[in-house]
């Protein structure tokens, strides 16, 4: 188990930095769904599978909205891949960063942290992601419903900003 969260952390961080490294969206998008990806996977490690899926299905649907106006609105004819030159450097010189903190955290690392939501409790009739779920839906209600409010809003004001002058969201800037 050990290997495999190490695995699923270092995913993580390599596409973070895929996706910090590259300017153009259309290359950094894959990142993002390698972080997203990565991310749900050290959460099912961590036992919260169904807040994994939420979360998955939720972020990707959301991503692929923004990755959408994104590429509409940054039109280039010659996008920057992963193997030109500037982010190449980007990418070098994130991942020495990256190897530089880790090298200060390393002395602090232990692997007894890497403990499971339900290897912690012993008698309980809920897993703990569900419970965590369910308390979301029954106390947090009000701040759902102000989210989803706030986030209709934002598409609202997302929409008339790449509005333009009623020449739709594909345009030259």
């Amino acid at each position: 188990m050990t290997y495999i969260m190490f695995l699923l952390l270092m995913g993580l961080v390599f596409g973070l930095i895929a996706v910090a490294s590259n300017p153009s969206p259309y290359f950094a998008a894959f990142g993002l769904v390698v972080v997203a990806g990565m991310g749900c996977g050290v959460l099912v490690g961590y036992g919260g599978p169904f807040l994994s899926l939420i979360l998955f299905l939720i972020y990707l649907g959301g991503m692929l909205v923004v990755f959408a106006y994104s590429a509409a609105l940054a039109s280039e004819p010659y996008p920057e891949s992963w193997f030109s030159w500037s982010v190449s450097i980007n990418w070098g010189l994130y991942l020495l960063g990256v190897i530089l903190i880790m090298s200060g955290v390393l002395s602090e690392w232990y692997e007894v942290s890497w403990v499971p939501v339900d290897d912690l409790m012993d008698l309980t009739l809920f897993r703990g992601d569900v419970s965590g779920v369910a308390i979301m839906y029954s106390l947090g209600c009000w701040m759902l419903i102000i989210s989803a409010w706030v986030l209709l809003l934002t598409l609202f004001v997302v929409l008339e900003l790449t509005r333009g002058l009623s020449r739709g969201a594909l345009r030259v800037i």
